[in-house]
């Protein structure tokens, strides 16, 4: 964490970045620099057939002692705190009661027992959609519920239809930044970005977005139980003098609108204007930019949903784990710090002499939907070593993005001749290469990766409350260091991301025939 002094009133927002596997929280100043952070563990609870979980109780604890202790680390006391901004993972369900209790775990975006349920209601010919249904969510919302079940529509129908005593004492189903805030304010509210993944909203309008009640009517949910929607950039209420208490803040402090965690870091990755590009790998990996209209290619499984820049969408194309991807190799083969991983991977030539590995520990998920393929090395010889493995991993995930890159520069009308870099695996130079290798464009990493949705958050926080405009905010990212594509390693991966293709589509049947009865991830 990085310390800094005291400030003038109102001087940083307290930007809570709670990811899947932790809660971070940062004081974010006007300029985009940060005062102080801290980080919190989060633990994921997987159940059979299929169950992923999270305890919301061990959020807010996460949460409020990461907030206590970035106060104390940056200097800065409560007067300091303009406001508070919460960015989320999403596709994540809380069901609450009136009294804004969780009544049960979150459901995680890696969890599809409701899948079932969502073929049931979307079944038809059409990809495995109802022609008439796909119309009207592509025409309304921009894309389509997870046929997995893997969103909060899919969540909402397993709720309904396999826990009926959680759903009927849930007052309110809520995506996690919209239950944060109802723990700090009381209001159960969610804004017009973190409702998206429930496809229950008419979204051609990013300035006036509704539930439409057909599409409410298709998933059979209460009305009741939805909460009402706010404006990206609006103020949903001032912190309880119980929860301002907890964080170290004043009663009263301005509490924002939700964020999903990818409409935060187009900001934190200075990626503001729209066909701007820049990537994420995280726990999960993702590409995107901001357009100025509503775009689906539901082949490839892009959409668009309202981007934190009222007004404006972001491109929703994320492909599913990748910095998972390295943690599963710790935690099964190669048993190092990330440290030594980072210093192995540099010592194998680009292309890992020949080994290839495919990254998708949960099937894929964009460009195309296939829940029962899985992830493999291949082309192992005896000369292989735990090295190899550690850079093929890193490589398998950027071929991914490859794979994913033409798709959305399709959907974006536009060529991305550099891209942003942001999240956890920023923090690898050897990753950083290997993607402007894979990607064969200059790729800018911002100075403080791992921080990026919280700098992006703390910006948007202040641009929607009148301090910052929005011309401004990508000046306010540092880049930390450009990687330039180096020619010989591109004509090895050129090579290679053929092979990689090849692979998934001669595996395909194969992981068909061995997956069929497991179901979705």
């Amino acid at each position: 964490m990085s310390a800094g002094g005291a400030g003038d009133a109102g001087s940083h927002v307290l930007a809570v970045d709670l990811g899947t596997g932790a809660a971070k929280v940062a004081l974010v100043s006007r300029k985009g620099t940060v005062a102080g952070w801290a980080l919190r563990p989060i633990p994921t609870h997987h159940l059979p057939g299929g169950g992923v979980e999270q305890d919301p109780d061990e959020w807010w604890s996460a949460v409020a002692a990461a907030a206590r202790e970035a106060l104390a680390a940056s200097g800065l006391g409560a007067a300091d705190v303009r406001a508070v901004r919460c960015t989320t993972q999403w596709a994540v369900t809380v069901p609450v009661d009136a009294g804004g209790r969780a009544v049960g775990r979150a459901i995680s975006w890696m969890d599809t027992r409701g899948g079932p349920h969502v073929r049931r209601v979307a079944g038809g010919r059409l990809a495995g959609y109802n022609a008439r249904r796909l119309r009207r969510w592509i025409r309304l919302t921009g894309g389509a519920p997870v046929l997995g079940g893997v969103d909060g529509f899919g969540h909402a129908l397993y709720l309904k239809h396999e826990q009926p005593a959680i759903y009927g004492a849930a007052d309110k189903l809520l995506e996690p930044a919209d239950y944060l805030n109802l723990r700090m304010t009381g209001v159960a509210a969610a804004s017009f970005g973190t409702i998206y993944p429930y496809w229950l909203t008419d979204n051609r309008d990013p300035r006036r977005i509704d539930y439409d009640d057909t599409l409410v009517g298709y998933a059979g949910i209460d009305r009741a139980k939805l909460p009402d929607l706010v404006p990206m950039d609006a103020v949903v209420g001032g912190l309880l003098p119980e929860t301002a208490a907890e964080l170290g803040l004043a009663a009263g402090t301005p509490v924002l609108a939700g964020t999903t965690d990818l409409e935060s870091a187009a900001v934190g990755a200075g990626a503001v204007r729209n066909g701007q590009g820049y990537f994420s790998i995280g726990t999960t990996s993702w590409l995107s930019c901001h357009v100025a209209t509503k775009r689906s290619d539901i082949r490839h499984m892009i959409a668009t949903m309202p981007a934190a820049l009222p007004g404006r969408y972001v491109v929703v194309a994320e492909q599913g784990m990748a910095g998972r991807c390295l943690e599963w190799l710790r935690a099964t083969l190669v048993d190092e710090p990330y440290e030594e991983l980072e210093r192995m991977a540099a010592t194998v030539p680009a292309g890992s002499d020949g080994l290839i590995f495919t990254p998708w520990l949960g099937g894929v998920s964009v460009p195309t939907e296939d829940f029962t393929t899985r992830s493999a090395f291949f082309n192992q010889s005896a000369r292989t070593t735990r090295a190899h493995y550690v850079r093929a991993v890193m490589e398998g995930v950027a071929y991914n993005l490859r794979w994913l890159r033409p798709h959305v520069e399709r959907l974006a009308r536009t060529r991305f001749t550099e891209l942003a870099f942001v999240g956890g695996a920023g923090q690898s130079d050897t990753w950083g290469q290997i993607l402007a290798d894979v990607l064969g464009v200059p790729i800018r990493r911002v100075a403080e990766p791992r921080l990026a949705n919280a700098v992006g958050c703390g910006l948007l926080a202040f641009a929607a409350l009148g301090d910052i405009a929005e011309e401004e905010l990508s000046e306010r990212v540092p880049i930390g260091r450009v990687f330039e594509p180096d020619p010989d390693a591109v004509a090895i991966y050129d090579h290679s991301f053929a092979a990689f293709l090849g692979l998934y589509k001669a595996g395909k049947p194969v992981y068909r025939r061995l997956n069929r009865g497991a179901g979705p991830r």
